[in-house]
């Protein structure tokens, strides 16, 4: 997760900066979000990173927008490969999505990223057998917002695993992550 560095502004007339990014952070920490795995994969190198800045954007067609940190392996990935998959998982298996903080470990022989079975979506990119429920996804657009880059899919492929429809899937406040804001 990335380091916080000075305040960036805009600023309120008078505002003090650090108490002001402080306090902004912590109304953005309070809205409401899921945690998910998303996969990537080019050229034969695959990932699966924790999270949480992913939302439906369009009905017809069927789009997808996650917000990936400019210089986290996934951007690279994302951008080359033109594909991603995002993963739902339940709540009981929060302790799995810190296997994916940082780079995963691929095990091609064995189908295992970080220790964690997976197989290969329609586009490419990896879900994770512990997803309950998965979009697997072709880049549209991208646009670069700052720190991050939003990236625009549209959804070719979709699915739960057995039950995953009526599973409780995790959450950000059911973990003790926090990043943005």
């Amino acid at each position: 997760m990335a380091t916080q560095g000075a305040p960036v502004g805009p600023f309120p007339p008078g505002a003090d900066p650090d108490a002001y990014d402080r306090l902004r952070r912590r109304v953005l920490w309070r809205f409401p979000m899921g945690l998910y795995v998303l996969g990537s994969a080019s050229a034969g190198r695959r990932n699966l990173m924790t999270i949480n800045w992913v939302m439906q954007v369009s009905v017809q067609p069927k789009h997808v927008a996650v917000s990936v940190e400019s210089s986290a392996v996934t951007h690279g990935l994302v951008a080359s490969g033109r594909c991603f998959s995002v993963s739902l998982i339940d709540r009981e298996d929060r302790a799995e999505v810190r296997k994916f903080v940082k780079p995963a470990i691929d095990d091609a022989d064995t189908h295992r990223l970080n220790g964690i079975r997976y197989r290969t979506g329609l586009t490419g990119a990896p879900i994770p057998e512990i997803a309950v429920g998965w979009l697997d996804c072709e880049v549209r657009q991208h646009l670069d917002v700052g720190s991050h880059t939003l990236f625009v899919g549209e959804v070719v492929d979709a699915g739960f695993a057995d039950g995953g429809e009526d599973t409780a899937v995790l959450r950000m406040e059911d973990t003790r992550m926090s990043y943005g804001g």
